[in-house]
């Protein structure tokens, strides 16, 4: 009566999946040069560097671990937080990430979300797999961050709700009195 509510429109797992995928590539092209750098760098001072090249070389290869580390959880927790509310992948395809009530989510709960990946894929991906499963279509890290991945645009009010006004309260019958 004071609001018109609308089914939230879960995003399948293909949806999720087919922006992973595309995020994957991204990161791909990002980090694959480097990588290749680095390869060969090491494949040229390998052979005859002796043990201070090689402890200097594996100091920049844990560094580049560590920069991979961190670029890619701030890729997905400031994207998912930000009025976007979601990455590249899955802005190009039209769903985004809310909290369990439509809202857009803070960068404390989207980091959650990140880190809570990994427990989705230390168990054989089987915590992504329940997107394809589960009744609003999340995954065990979206169950373990409060989270939802919903398709379409943004809308004030969460779930597309459109806020119409109630109706005003009827005159009280009480004196004035509005207990």
């Amino acid at each position: 009566m004071f609001q018109q509510f609308q089914t939230p429109n879960y995003a399948s797992f293909w949806l999720r999946f087919a922006a992973a995928l595309i995020d994957g590539l991204l990161m791909m092209a990002v980090f694959c040069p480097i990588g290749f750098a680095l390869g060969t760098l090491g494949a040229v001072t390998g052979g005859g560097g002796g043990e201070a090249a090689q402890a200097a070389f594996a100091g920049i290869q844990l560094i580049f671990q560590i920069f991979s580390f961190v670029l890619g959880w701030l890729y997905e927790a400031l994207l998912e937080s930000s009025s976007w509310q979601g990455t590249v992948g899955k802005k190009l395809l039209g769903i985004r990430v809310t909290d369990m009530y439509g809202n857009r989510i803070g960068f404390g709960r989207a980091t959650g979300r990140h880190f809570a990946k990994l427990v989705s894929q230390i168990i054989c991906l089987i915590g992504f797999i329940m997107a394809a499963f589960t009744e609003k279509r999340q995954g065990l890290h979206d169950m373990i961050a409060g989270t939802l991945v919903l398709e379409g645009a943004p809308a004030t009010g969460g779930f597309g709700v459109t806020l119409d006004q109630p109706p005003p309260p009827p005159p009280s019958d009480f004196g004035g009195y509005r207990g």
